[in-house]
């Protein structure tokens, strides 16, 4: 938006151990493990059902509110952008809207209506699916399912009531929103490659794969999938191959380590590619992620620009190998990548896709 003489304020917490960059911030420092002891928020939390840090989030938003005045256009990243109580949320929606009329809501990660079309269990595989075969992980799920529960649901429903355009950025969102009855935009997630650099894919002494762990998102992006998947290629090709793995570390220290490596693990449960994968792409590394063959029709693809990780073990150590063997498909499959995400994610074509976009009034079903 900025490139096309926009005006743009973000405000974010920063995605917690992420620390994106942001305008305005409203992540819970003070009340983060440094100032405050986790043994002494559990025992708050135990007593009190209140959750510190949510309610720090809420009360320093509600601090940056007489900042957001004078603005055509406010879009929410999800119906809990603030991350705090979903009451609370409603209150400083509902302050945000007065000041501002044009809306959007951005459905890019969890939601209501997505973990509901989840939970009818129609499609081969998703981010459920471990919880499907193993009711005992629903505590890993905590945060996907709260999503469904009556207050968070208020939230969204007041939320369609109340903005103008509902967006979906790839397809694992357009899909259950489209399925569930909602009438969404699909607009790719923006990629800025005058930024990125490309670089051929060369090998020299080893091929570096890569997998960067979010502890909490470990089990819903089928990790152990890709960690069982390692062990087996290390032996297998140990003197061919070296494996860097990271976990829970900040952005800029996650894109210096992965710059290294010629191979991406990304996630397992996914029919899209999220913008870590992208952005992996756009330098020309070979991604294992969403690929699946709604994503190839979507975008009329006949050779392959990532690599579709299934939930199996075998397919995934078949697949490494070939490449590990044939190091050249790993330089064009690179380039494809590269070429794809110019020519789908290109930022100022997003750009232009979102202006129109949120000119536009939706009635939704």
């Amino acid at each position: 938006m900025i490139a096309l003489g926009h005006e743009v304020i973000l405000l974010s917490s920063g995605d917690h151990f992420k620390k994106f960059d942001t305008d305005y911030s409203f992540h819970s420092a003070f009340l983060s493990g440094y100032w405050l002891p986790l043994k002494i928020k559990n025992v708050f939390y135990k007593l009190t059902g209140v959750n510190l840090e949510k309610a720090e989030r809420g009360l320093r938003f509600f601090l940056l509110l007489p900042q957001l005045k004078n603005f055509d256009h406010v879009q929410l990243i999800n119906s809990d952008a603030i991350e705090t109580f979903p009451f609370f949320s409603r209150i400083l929606y509902k302050k945000v809207f007065k000041k501002i009329k044009n809306r959007s809501l951005l459905i890019c990660g969890d939601e209501t209506t997505v973990i509901d079309y989840l939970l009818k269990k129609e499609s081969d595989y998703s981010i459920l699916t471990p919880y499907f075969e193993d009711n005992s992980l629903k505590k890993h799920f905590e945060y996907p399912l709260k999503y469904t529960t009556k207050n968070y649901r208020k939230t969204f429903d007041w939320l369609v009531e109340n903005c103008q355009n509902l967006i979906a950025s790839d397809l694992d969102y357009k899909i259950p929103m489209e399925k569930m009855g909602y009438s969404v935009h699909f607009i790719p997630n923006p990629v800025n490659t005058r930024k990125i650099e490309f670089e051929e894919q060369k090998i020299n002494d080893k091929i570096v794969i890569f997998m960067g762990i979010n502890r909490s998102s470990y089990i819903k992006k089928g990790i152990v999938y890709f960690e069982k998947t390692l062990q087996i290629i290390q032996e297998k090709y140990a003197e061919k191959v070296a494996v860097i793995i990271t976990e829970n570390i900040p952005y800029n220290d996650y894109i210096n380590l992965y710059n290294t490596a010629q191979i991406v693990l990304d996630q397992i449960y996914a029919d899209d590619q999220g913008y870590n994968a992208l952005e992996a792409m756009a330098k020309g590394k070979v991604v294992f992620t969403g690929a699946e063959k709604e994503f190839v029709q979507h975008y009329n693809l006949s050779e392959k620009v990532a690599i579709n990780a299934l939930p199996n073990v075998d397919y995934l150590v078949k697949e490494l190998s070939f490449l590990i063997e044939n190091p050249n498909e790993i330089t064009a499959i690179g380039k494809r990548a590269r070429a794809f995400v110019e020519k789908e994610h290109d930022y100022i074509k997003i750009a232009n896709q979102y202006l129109e976009t949120w000119n536009k009034a939706y009635i939704f079903i």
